[in-house]
């Protein structure tokens, strides 16, 4: 990420200061929770998207940074109220917020990043932002819920769990990049297209983050995890969908009633690797990354667009 970070240098350190601007409270226990936030901050891939979208149009401004903080404060809120779902203890190496400060401050705290961002939206008059963001939220709660009621079943279908990655990541991704758009481009068919682009970085980033449950790097969660949650992803249902019916039905056994016997998700994980589960998933990642850059390419060249083309295959060849 290197000449996206050298390309929007000035505008990060100015998103730096409008975010922590923005998660400020006069309540001192949520201003130790904000500030515990913003110290353990992750690589900061969808305000970068923003801003480099709206710099892709034109000059970065204060809508554009507004919208960026948005993103981040929608997208932390996410993290926080997933971590409180799922239970977990630590989130990017460090204690989640639940596990310094319980659930129920978790959950409020998440609400409070929710409020804070539509009203800085909302104060200044945003609206087509807001509208963005507010889609995407929707998406995004249509997609957890829907991998849940379909998960349960185990016959997940490959459609149907694009459909889900489509709500769950990339409509985040997706409205980071139309909502930069918005704030610099006057034309709706260059947000619209930018809101593909993201869309299509979504996919391939959340393809890649289901491939590191079959791998061996450190990212921040055990190998198998997905399995021991019976999450069916691309490459867990490519092997279902292309197996004999007693392998098929040998795995399906293992998910459904020994997901914590270290060896038997072990033989999961072997499985998927020599049925091509893996390589088929990798192809299928490379293919809407190839799509993303189609999309990204209909832009004349310049040193932003550069920057995203990097950023975007940073996605799909990033070790965690």
């Amino acid at each position: 990420m290197k000449l996206a970070k050298q390309v929007i240098a000035e505008e990060l350190n100015m998103f730096e200061s409008h975010f922590k601007e923005a998660v400020k409270s006069r309540v001192a226990l949520l201003d130790r929770v904000m500030q515990y936030i913003v110290k353990r901050k992750g690589k900061q891939m969808r305000p970068m998207f923003v801003l480099l979208s709206a710099k892709l149009g034109g000059a970065v401004n204060e809508s554009s940074y507004r919208a960026a903080s948005l993103v981040e404060l929608v997208h932390t809120a996410t993290l926080v109220h997933d971590d409180v779902v799922d239970d977990s203890m630590e989130r990017r190496g460090f204690f989640s917020v639940n596990a310094l400060w319980k659930n129920k401050i978790a959950v409020l705290v998440g609400d409070y990043l929710l409020a804070k961002g539509l009203l800085l939206s909302l104060n200044n008059k945003d609206h087509m932002v807001l509208e963005i963001l507010t889609d995407a939220f929707r998406l995004m709660s249509e997609g957890e819920l829907l991998q849940f009621e379909k998960s349960r079943k185990l016959n997940l279908t490959e459609d149907i769990y694009y459909e889900i990655i489509k709500g769950k990541t990339a409509s985040l991704l997706a409205s980071a990049c139309a909502s930069g758009a918005s704030t610099t481009f006057s034309n709706a068919e260059d947000v619209n297209r930018m809101k593909l682009f993201g869309e299509k970085v979504g996919m391939a980033f959340q393809i890649k983050d289901d491939l590191f449950d079959y791998g061996s790097q450190d990212v921040g969660k055990p190998t198998g995890n997905d399995i021991k949650e019976k999450k069916l992803t691309l490459p867990l249902i490519y092997t279902l969908n292309n197996t004999s019916p007693e392998m098929r039905r040998k795995l399906i056994h293992i998910i459904k009633n020994d997901n914590t016997d270290k060896h038997k998700v072990q033989f999961v994980l072997d499985e998927v690797n020599r049925s091509g589960g893996i390589r088929y998933a990798t192809e299928k990642m490379y293919a809407y990354r190839d799509e993303a850059l189609a999309v990204l390419h209909q832009f004349p060249e310049s040193d932003v667009r550069n920057a995203l083309e990097e950023l975007v295959r940073y996605t799909t060849d990033r070790a965690y």
